[in-house]
């Protein structure tokens, strides 16, 4: 199954559910999902959106306290939508090795940002990794 794809449904659906705001996050979810059934991790999909919607306010914080000249509120809502994808990633979830975290968000960003999109996350993501080290390093990991 391809991971790259399913966090791109999972990107989508944030975004959607974002932008229209008092949406159904789970009508969102499964109209993405339908579209990719067989190409996609329907419970990678599930893990990201879920992750994201529930620990959204703590993962705003950390992009705030990590990208200190760019309120969150200020931050384009496709690269924030990555930015949480990958903090929810790098903090959260133990499979998933960090710099396979960083690189999917900066190939995200290049698809879907803005022209300086890939190196804003990069650097946030960076800053991120360096504060929070100890806790991400001591994470079992698998490749994904």
């Amino acid at each position: 199954m391809n991971r790259h794809l399913s966090r791109m449904i999972a990107m989508q659906t944030l975004y959607e559910w974002d932008f229209r705001e008092g949406s159904d996050l789970q009508e969102i979810k499964e109209r993405n999902i339908e579209e990719y059934e067989d190409k996609c991790e329907r419970d990678f999909v599930d893990i990201l959106v879920d992750g994201v919607s529930k620990d959204k306010v703590k993962i705003d914080e950390i992009i705030d306290t990590s990208a200190p000249e760019w309120p969150v509120d200020q931050i384009s809502l496709i690269d924030k939508t990555v930015l949480r994808i990958a903090i929810l990633e790098l903090l959260f979830l133990e499979e998933i090795p960090p710099k396979v975290s960083i690189n999917e968000a900066v190939e995200l960003s290049k698809q879907f940002g803005g022209e300086n999109s890939s190196k804003f996350v990069n650097g946030v993501l960076g800053t991120v990794y360096k504060k929070y080290e100890k806790e991400i390093l001591s994470k079992p990991t698998t490749d994904s």
